[in-house]
């Protein structure tokens, strides 16, 4: 990435726009190692990292973070699961949630056992590996929040 993008990216206000990018942008390079990088370290690792920052881009695309004072008013505290940390840890639960899931067959227990888009969505093999690799990008989401707060 180009040092314009990764300032883009943690910007102390990134836009709606630059998220749908990002997004976009990690979803075409998701796409292109499912097609081309060979099984391995590319394909099994990086772009389980990578999915976990597509999640995050996607959600930040349509929702934008609430400014602290407000959130601290009584009743916000939803609001307050779209500040960029909470969010971020929202994303690898949420993906922690999906790999438990192939552990415990959901797809095959939604019935969605013979659908193909199913299998690859959800996904149908546990690998433990792949909590690490969610966990690997969840701490680059970190990362880049709190380097953005860096005068």
């Amino acid at each position: 990435m180009s040092t314009a993008v990764i300032r883009a990216f943690i910007s102390r206000n990134p836009s709606r726009k630059s998220f749908f990018i990002y997004a976009v942008l990690l979803f075409l390079t998701e796409v292109l190692i499912a097609l081309y990088a060979p099984a391995g370290f590319i394909r099994g690792f990086v772009g389980d990292v990578l999915v976990v920052i597509l999640l995050f881009c996607m959600v930040r695309a349509v929702v934008s973070p609430v400014e602290k004072a407000a959130a601290k008013n009584t009743g916000d505290g939803i609001k307050r699961l779209f500040q960029t940390p909470w969010l971020a840890f929202a994303v690898l639960l949420f993906a922690f949630a999906i790999e438990f899931g192939q552990y415990w067959g959901l797809v095959d227990k939604l019935g969605l056992g013979g659908n193909r888009l199913a299998r690859i969505v959800i996904g149908s093999h546990f690998d433990p590996l792949d909590l690490v690799a969610y966990f690997v990008g969840y701490l680059i989401l970190l990362g880049c929040y709190w380097k953005s707060r860096q005068p």
